[in-house]
C-alpha cells in the first residue's frame, strides 16, 4: 500500500496491531485511536486532492492545535503535498509574505480570519478549521473515502518550515520525507520511547519541536499522548502520575517549579523530562533535580536540522550542555576555516540525514550555509569539550566585538545568572562611539534588593574589563518568542541609542 520512502507509511506501520488502542487522550476525557487518527488523515488527504492538491503542492496552515490539525498534517503528506505550518501569532502582513513566497495551492486558517486571509492568499483556495476541529475543511473531509498515499521518494519534500527571520526575511527550510523519518526514528531509540510510554504533549504544532519531534516520535513509538492545546500547569501536573515523559521548553519547567504541587511523588511514574528550543539555565536544571529527583535531558536542534545533539539517556546529563551528536550525525566547530581543538569556541557545523534540503527559492542563501559536502553552518557559536559534550555559547550574530575584542554573551550571562537575586539575563552589544559596540546586560531580578551596582561589583573580579557590561538594565521580563527564545534582536533595537 505504501512505498518504502513515504513518511506516512513508516508512521502507520509503527502502530500496526494497535489500531484500536488509544493514541491521544484529549481534554475533557475524549480519546482518539490510532485507527481513527489515520482514517481522519485519509479523509483530509481526499479533501485536499479534491481541492486540486497535487504532489509537490504546498498547503499552508495557520490553525489552533487540535487532533484535526494533526490529521491535516498527515493528510497533506499522504496526498504528496508539502505541509507549511504557520505560527498562530503571525499577522496578516506576515502571512502575506509566506503565502507570496511559497504560493500554496490551499491555505487553511481559523474561520474568524477567513476574510483577512482570503484577501492576501492570491490564487490559493482558503479553507477553515477552528479550535474545535470544525470548519469548511472538516466539512469537505467528512464522508470522504479512504486514500492511498501517493508515491514519494526519500528526498521528496514533506514540509517547509520558515525560520523566525531574526536576521532579515524569513527563509523556508525544505524538509524531506527522509529528513523527518530518520530523525524521529533516531530519537525514538536514543530516548527509549516504546508503546508503553505516555507523552505529555503541550507544545505548539507549528514548530519542529511539537510537530516533528513530539508527534512523530510518539507515532513511531506507537505510544499514547496526553494531547493538550498548550501549556497548562494544572493539566500537566494532573497527567504526571499516569504519564512517563514530557517534552517542553525551559519556560515549562520554570513555571512548574513555581507550583508547590510539583513533588517527587507526583513525578514518580515519569521516566524522562526533555527540554529544548531555548537554553535551559543551570539553575533550573539543578532546581528540577532537587524537587523531583529527575535530571532534565537537554537537546539541541534547529528548523533546518531537526535534532542534532542530545544529552545521553544513560550517562551524565551535563547541565549547560546539549550533549553529544546523535547517532548518524556529525558535529564540528570551525574557526577561520579550520576545525578547532577541544574546548575552543567557533561556529558549529553539523552533517547527517537530519539536515534539510536547502532554502525554498533561495539557491544563493542555500549555497552560503549548506556546503557541497553536506556540512550545514548552523550560525551557533559552540565548543566541544574533551569528553565530546557540545555547549552552545550563543548565535554568531550575537557575538559582541568591543574595542577589537570578542565577547561571547553566554560567558557573561552565566556569571550574572549565578548571582543571588538574579532570575535570568541577556547580554547584547549595541553601538558605542568609542568601542564600536558596548556590552549591555539586561537582567531580570528575582525578588527585592538586586541592583545594577551590585551586579557590576560582583563581575569586577571575574571578567576582563572589556567583557564587563558598560550598562546593566533591570527589566521585569525578557522579550521571548512563542518557543521561549529570548529575542535579542528586539533588545538591540530598543537600546540601540543607549550610548548616544
Amino acid at each position: 500500500m505504501y512505498d518504502a520512502n513515504h513518511l506516512i507509511r513508516q508512521l502507520r506501520e509503527s502502530s500496526l496491531g494497535r489500531e484500536e488502542d488509544v493514541f491521544a487522550r484529549l481534554p475533557g476525557g475524549g480519546t482518539v485511536t490510532f485507527d481513527a487518527l489515520f482514517a481522519g488523515a485519509e479523509r483530509m488527504a481526499s479533501a485536499l486532492a479534491g481541492q486540486g492538491v497535487q504532489p509537490g503542492d504546498r498547503v499552508a496552515v495557520q490553525v489552533q492545535k487540535t487532533i484535526q490539525a494533526i490529521e491535516l498534517y498527515l493528510g497533506t503528506v499522504m496526498a504528496g503535498g508539502i505541509f507549511l505550518p504557520l505560527n498562530t501569532a503571525y499577522t496578516g502582513p506576515e502571512v502575506a509574505y509566506f503565502v507570496g513566497d511559497a504560493t500554496p495551492r490551499v491555505v487553511v486558517c481559523d474561520p474568524v480570519r477567513k476574510e483577512e486571509i482570503s484577501a492576501i492568499s492570491g490564487e490559493a483556495k482558503v479553507l477553515t478549521l477552528d479550535a474545535a476541529g470544525q470548519g469548511t475543511l472538516r466539512d469537505l473531509a467528512d464522508g470522504q473515502p479512504g486514500f492511498e498515499p501517493v508515491v514519494r521518494q526519500a528526498d521528496d519534500l514533506a514540509a517547509i518550515l520558515y525560520t523566525s527571520g531574526t536576521t532579515g526575511r524569513s527563509k523556508g527550510a525544505m524538509l524531506s520525507h527522509d529528513n523527518l523519518a530518520s530523525n524521529s526514528l533516531t530519537l525514538r531509540g536514543y530516548w527509549r520511547f516504546t508503546k508503553d510510554d505516555v507523552l505529555i504533549h503541550a507544545l505548539p504544532i507549528f514548530h519542529t519541536h511539537g510537530l516533528f519531534v513530539a508527534t512523530n516520535v510518539a507515532l513511531f513509538a506507537g505510544c499514547q499522548v496526553v494531547f493538550l492545546p498548550g501549556f497548562d500547569a494544572d493539566a500537566i501536573l494532573d497527567a504526571m502520575p499516569t504519564a512517563t515523559a514530557l517534552m517542553g521548553v525551559p519556560t515549562f519547567y520554570t513555571r512548574l517549579l513555581a507550583d508547590a504541587r510539583l513533588t517527587p511523588e507526583r513525578a514518580a511514574n515519569m521516566r524522562l523530562f526533555i527540554s529544548g528550543s531555548a537554553p535551559l539555565l543551570v539553575d533550573t536544571h539543578e532546581q528540577w533535580e532537587a524537587r523531583t529527583g529527575h535530571r532534565i535531558l537537554e537537546r539541541y536542534g534547529m528548523t533546518e536540522t531537526n535534532m542534532s545533539t542530545s544529552n545521553p539517556y544513560d550517562g551524565e546529563r551535563r547541565a549547560g550542555t546539549v550533549g553529544f551528536p546523535l547517532p548518524g550525525v556529525e558535529a564540528r566547530v570551525i574557526k577561520d576555516g579550520a576545525e578547532v581543538p577541544a574546548g575552543e569556541i567557533g561556529v558549529l557545523e553539523v552533517r547527517g540525514p537530519n539536515v534539510f534540503q536547502g532554502y525554498w527559492q533561495m539557491p544563493e542563501k542555500t549555497a552560503e550555509e549548506l556546503q557541497a559536502d553536506g556540512w550545514f553552518i548552523t550560525g551557533d557559536m559552540a565548543k566541544i569539550d574533551a569528553d565530546g559534550y557540545v555547549t552552545i555559547v550563543g548565535r554568531e550574530k550575537d557575538l559582541i566585538i568591543t574595542g577589537g575584542f570578542n565577547v561571547y554573551p553566554k560567558e557573561v550571562e552565566s556569571l550574572i545568572d549565578d548571582l543571588p537575586g538574579v532570575l535570568e539575563s541577556a547580554v547584547i552589544g549595541v553601538p558605542h562611539p568609542d568601542f564600536g559596540e558596548g556590552v549591555v546586560a539586561v537582567v531580570v531580578p528575582k525578588g527585592e534588593g538586586t541592583s545594577a551596582e551590585a551586579i557590576k561589583a560582583a563581575l569586577t573580579g571575574q571578567l576582563a574589563k572589556f567583557k564587563q557590561p558598560k550598562e546593566i538594565l533591570l527589566l521585569e521580563a525578557l522579550p521571548r518568542n512563542t518557543m521561549g527564545k529570548v529575542q535579542k534582536k528586539a533588545l538591540r533595537e530598543e537600546y540601540a541609542g543607549l550610548f548616544g
